[in-house]
């Protein structure tokens, strides 16, 4: 039987390096989807050698995004900014993205798809960060309806970006 391989995009953020790690551990080959793959080479420490990869992902474009599923069994989405930045727009990430990569992992046949969004999450909040990850969660349940959306509340811990 073969590796299942599973692609974490966002995987060189806080939840995302626990999350590689976890996965890793369960045996599995992760592609990590990350826009820079130099700054993720310390995840390949993670894993055994070839285990854990980080890839050039651009999720604002569609061939990139499908790039990065090609062989894929599972993916999982940890995308998210708190605050608009730059180029770094709420809509974009949140619900531009999201939308992208659900339909790309319909497209390439994944079995599974983990969307991780926000506690709050709702299309009608008054917060655009909340308006946005709603919109998000309705873009990925179209294009993938058997996705798991996980919703956490504020996310803490050793080495966050929190406090």
């Amino acid at each position: 039987m073969s590796k299942r391989i599973v692609t974490v995009f966002g995987g060189s953020g806080f939840i995302g390096r626990h999350v590689v790690r976890r996965l890793a551990q369960e045996g599995a080959q992760v592609r990590v989807a990350v826009r820079d793959p130099e700054t993720a080479n310390y995840l390949r420490l993670m894993g055994g050698v070839g285990q854990i990869v980080p890839v050039p992902t651009d999720i604002s474009d569609t061939a990139s995004v499908a790039n990065a599923l090609v062989g894929a069994d599972q993916a999982v989405n940890l995308v998210g900014i708190l605050f608009e930045a730059r180029k770094q727009r709420f809509q974009s990430v949140h619900t531009d993205a999201a939308a992208r990569i659900a339909d790309a992992s319909q497209t390439a046949g994944l079995r599974q798809l983990v969307h991780v969004s926000a506690l709050g999450a709702d299309t009608k909040s008054d917060s655009l960060y909340a308006q946005t990850k709603g919109l998000g969660e309705a873009a990925v349940k179209r294009a993938f309806p058997e996705a798991t959306i996980l919703r956490p509340s504020i996310v803490f811990g050793p080495e966050d970006g929190f406090f």
